[in-house]
């Protein structure tokens, strides 16, 4: 397991260069500003890491927008805050050029595409909703349920904050396969394109007992489809990689595994 602690490690310490960019219709002072660059964690969320990069803009806009809510888009994709940060670059620009190079706007906010953030509130609400569904199908709930507010906190500050050991203090207890070995089902959201993401109820394992791979999830949710690439944390996996071993180190902090499926 030391070794296998070690890969929590990596996939947590997974960061993107990124370059952000006032769009230029809505610069409103003589001079446009420079773009601001910052490391983030693949693992984080854009509201948790933003801070900075709306001081920068903010008095660069016209002052009636200046209180506006910020939103991002790459290549006039709009970007859902709602979605890990590494997840988005998979989806959007794993064949990019690194810095990646996104757009700021406090303009024309697109309803239709994106949901409000308000605050860093809504975040880890949608958080900590994503964690309990995913105990539901791990555990029947039993894991969450049984935590105290408390560890909630530890959990979410963790993940706020960047800190490994505090979050995975927590997070081991949902990664326990109790018991039986295996979880109920595996937590995991498959994007393609730009329609919503797919989930199916998957066992980690075969009515015979036998451990399923990242092959068999494929195959299951689609069928009769050859030809697919499967990047996750900007990697891929081998077919044959356990579905079950894949749950415990690979899943996002959420606790699902967020893969991105293209036709290779």
């Amino acid at each position: 397991m030391a070794n296998d602690r070690e890969v929590l490690r990596e996939i947590w310490e997974g960061r993107l260069p990124v370059c952000f960019q006032l769009n230029s219709e809505e610069v409103y002072s003589l001079q446009a500003p420079d773009a601001y660059y910052l490391m983030v964690p693949r693992l984080s969320y854009f509201p948790l890491v933003t801070d900075k990069v709306r001081k920068q803009f903010v008095r660069y806009i016209h002052p009636d927008k200046q209180e506006a809510e910020m939103w991002l888009d790459f290549n006039g994709q709009a970007l859902k805050w709602h979605y890990p940060i590494g997840v988005l670059f998979d989806m959007y620009a794993a064949d990019s050029q690194l810095p990646w190079n996104i757009t700021v706007h406090f303009d024309k906010f697109p309803e239709e595409e994106l949901l409000h953030c308000p605050c860093r509130e809504a975040v880890e609400s949608h958080f900590m909703s994503c964690v309990k569904e995913a105990d539901v199908l791990k555990h029947r709930s039993q894991v969450v349920s049984s935590m105290q507010k408390k560890d909630h906190n530890q959990l979410w500050l963790g993940l706020q904050n960047d800190k490994f050991d505090q979050f995975w203090a927590v997070n081991r207890k949902l990664m326990e396969a109790s018991g039986e070995e295996v979880f109920k089902y595996i937590p995991f959201r498959c994007y393609r394109g730009d329609g919503p993401f797919i989930q199916h109820l998957v066992r980690p394992v075969t009515e015979e007992g036998q451990r399923k791979t990242l092959q068999h999830l494929i195959q299951e949710v689609f069928p009769n489809e050859t030809n697919l690439q499967i990047m996750t944390h900007g990697i891929e996996p081998p077919w044959e990689t356990p579905l079950q071993w894949m749950s415990e180190h690979l899943s996002y902090p959420d606790n699902f595994l967020h893969l991105c499926i293209q036709t290779s």
